[in-house]
């Protein structure tokens, strides 16, 4: 995640920069910040984990969107999470020609050691202000570890750690079970430096 030489833009600057750059770019509150290019287990964890989504929400009024579409967290968030998942109408506001989505279920990040950090901080805190946001779910990419936001009724939210191979974690407001074997299953793990070297 890199900023852009340092100035604030207007909402409609931010819109005619993403409309006219090759890359893509975040925008909150006033800074765009282009965002970084996947890595190949970035992008097997991604698909791996939209089709198995797919697969299970089929014949539910349920969808899932990948990482181009763009979610409108508040008047001055748009955030490009890894993949959304609605159960419900999917509601969308236009800016453009531009479809934004409006009210995600469940939104999914991978995370690298590079954005970890932003995506359990900068990025919860203004999905947060989404009320339809039920499931918050983080997915390492350098390790099998899925990190799992469930908000609660008293607008809290209740945390919940897989680690391994062998483990699963529900994901309960779209009725989904994510394997960790499924995840990752063409993720193949470097292993400690003091290990390669023995």
């Amino acid at each position: 995640m890199t900023a852009l030489p340092r100035r604030r833009y207007t909402l409609e600057e931010y819109l005619a920069l993403e409309r006219d750059s090759p890359v893509k770019h975040e925008f909150i509150d006033g800074d765009a910040l282009m965002m970084a290019g996947g890595s190949p287990e970035h992008d097997r964890i991604a698909g791996d984990v939209q089709t198995s989504l797919n697969l299970q929400v089929r014949g539910r009024p349920c969808e899932t969107f990948t990482g181009d579409m763009r979610v409108r967290a508040s008047a001055q968030s748009f955030l490009y999470p890894d993949l959304s998942v609605v159960c419900g109408e999917a509601n969308f506001l236009k800016i453009e020609g531009v479809a934004n989505l409006l009210n995600p279920t469940v939104i999914v990040e991978i995370t690298s050691p590079s954005t970890g950090q932003y995506d359990r901080t900068g990025k919860f805190w203004r999905y947060q202000t989404l009320d339809s946001l039920q499931e918050y779910v983080l997915i390492a990419q350098d390790q099998p570890v899925i990190e799992i936001f469930r908000r609660q009724p008293d607008a809290g939210w209740l945390y919940h750690r897989a680690e391994g191979l062998d483990e699963a974690l529900r994901l309960e407001s779209i009725d989904c079970r994510l394997s960790l074997a499924e995840v990752y299953r063409r993720v193949n793990f470097d292993p400690p430096e003091s290990a390669a070297q023995l």
